[in-house]
């Protein structure tokens, strides 16, 4: 800042000579070194703030809003606060990071936790041990700096749809009395789906650069846990579609199937078989998104890829964890790849993109719905549809990615000095085909390409420097892609 002051400054000493020795030239040239000077001061953040200004003119309303939408089925109260203080506060001490698939104890916790830290990855993990999960839940609300929101996939999706006054939102999950209190008065809440206790999941948030032990955090993010029954059973699924009826949604959104990972075997298995038969009872006029969430077992992923809930479903929303997850389950493209390495290469992306909807989406031989995926990542969105099925695509994928800016600063619009440019400024559209290499245009953002009858919208993420709260974010993204998207009549 101070080189700009005293550019200034000697901008000022120049022309009070200049007007002393060839007043007659001082006009002319006054003119001249303002504008050099203006361009100049505006050139540091004309990159961000010309992305912002071609996002608001291509955000636009689309011909066939929706009107009711339902939402389903998870929810609960998030207590959110600081992971490396709750950890401090149970007394644990730094060590290495591992993966655990299920925590059954505090130390599972721990390691978990510094392994994702590490890699600044999002994850969500079932805590087996009810008697210690009750102990950290304590212990979390009344740490001092914990707050409690609105939880769940769904039921964020639901608030932040409600958020429009002109949308009918239905939220179908186990609503507690605190949860009902929290939401949205634009909420309606059938009397079959509330219940007398809340579920309440864990989320430990980590800062950019902070540093827990030998773990240092590359970027923001979180970690989310809990000994959730309600949803992990997906109870009020039933209660969902069998509202549908009343309601009349000209949209559903979908969400919690993630949660039934923390049950056995057996009853994932039938309750999978329940859910795929509710979700069968829905009728086909009404567009499905399905929102995604982090799983860990393949075969179960693999179950809703193959033969069980993609097939039924119009839209799927995920990130960059969930793709990758998705392709190695399913034996996809770039399945071998172990994680990916910073920002997640677009052309790869792409590549899985085209063929989840290639191999998995609608065509005249194949008995699938599925015609859009919402992919979202911290430094880019790219919107993937089957050709004639959706429409306003370039408003969808450049408001979500303005809504990733404003959720995560916490600001009503993208303030340009509290954010930054992550995205890389070249990329190839795909990394098996033969590829087009693209160069982003700041006045052009929303970058476009078609790939056997599949459209690809592109556009990057202003990321916040300094992230107020990161959970919800995808939900949020997803909800803000919906919001503008116009489903064709078929």
């Amino acid at each position: 800042m101070w080189q700009r002051s005293v550019c200034v400054g000697l901008l000022a000493l120049a022309l009070g000579y200049l007007c002393l020795l060839s007043p007659e030239l001082f006009p002319s040239a006054l003119r001249h070194l303002s504008a050099s000077l203006l361009g100049g001061l505006s050139g540091a953040s004309s990159l961000e703030a010309r992305m912002v200004a071609a996002w608001q003119a291509a955000i636009v309303r689309p011909a066939r809003a929706w009107a009711r939408v339902a939402v389903g089925v998870n929810a609960c109260v998030d207590v959110v606060l600081s992971g490396v203080r709750l950890l401090e506060a149970l007394g644990l001490e730094p060590g290495d990071g591992r993966n655990h698939l299920v925590l059954n104890s505090q130390q599972d916790l721990k390691e978990a936790f510094a392994h994702f830290m590490e890699r600044g990855a999002a994850a969500e993990r079932f805590f087996s041990d009810a008697e210690s999960f009750q102990h950290i839940a304590r212990a979390a609300s009344e740490h001092p700096g914990a707050q409690l929101y609105v939880g769940g996939n769904a039921a964020l999706i639901g608030q932040k749809l409600a958020t429009n006054p002109d949308l009918k939102i239905l939220l179908c999950g186990p609503v507690g009395p605190k949860l009902h209190e929290l939401l949205d008065d634009n909420v309606v809440v059938p009397p079959e789906s509330m219940q007398e206790r809340d579920e309440f999941h864990l989320i430990l948030e980590y800062q950019a650069g902070e540093e827990w032990g030998q773990v240092r955090a590359p970027n923001a993010n979180r970690f989310i846990f809990s000994h959730d029954l309600s949803n992990g059973a997906l109870n009020m699924l039933e209660v969902f579609v069998s509202s549908l009826d009343e309601f009349q949604p000209d949209l559903v959104v979908l969400s919690g199937l993630h949660m039934m990972e923390g049950q056995s075997k057996e009853m994932r298995h039938r309750r999978l078989l329940e859910a795929v038969a509710s979700i069968s009872d829905i009728p086909t006029d009404i567009p499905i998104h399905l929102e995604l969430a982090s799983m860990t077992d393949q075969d179960f992923m693999s179950n809703i890829v193959h033969q069980q809930v993609l097939p039924l479903v119009n839209s799927i929303g995920l990130n960059e964890q969930e793709l990758l997850f998705l392709t190695q389950s399913a034996s996809g493209p770039h399945a071998s790849l172990p994680t990916w390495s910073g920002v997640p290469d677009v052309g790869m992306v792409s590549d899985i993109l085209f063929w989840l909807l290639k191999e998995h989406g609608k065509a005249a031989q194949r008995a699938s719905d599925l015609t859009r995926v919402h992919f979202h990542t911290l430094a880019y969105h790219i919107l993937a549809t089957v050709d004639g099925y959706w429409g306003n695509q370039v408003a969808a994928v450049a408001a979500g990615a303005r809504a990733a800016g404003i959720q995560a600063c916490a600001t009503e619009t993208i303030d340009t000095s509290k954010v930054f440019l992550k995205a890389p400024l070249e990329f190839v559209t795909s990394q098996l085909e033969a590829p087009a290499k693209v160069s982003l245009n700041p006045d052009e953002p929303v970058v476009r390409w078609h790939r056997e009858g599949i459209s690809f919208h592109f556009t990057p993420v202003l990321v916040c420097k300094d992230p107020v709260r990161t959970v919800g974010l995808g939900d949020a993204i997803s909800a803000e892609g919906l919001l503008y998207s116009e489903a064709y009549p078929q």
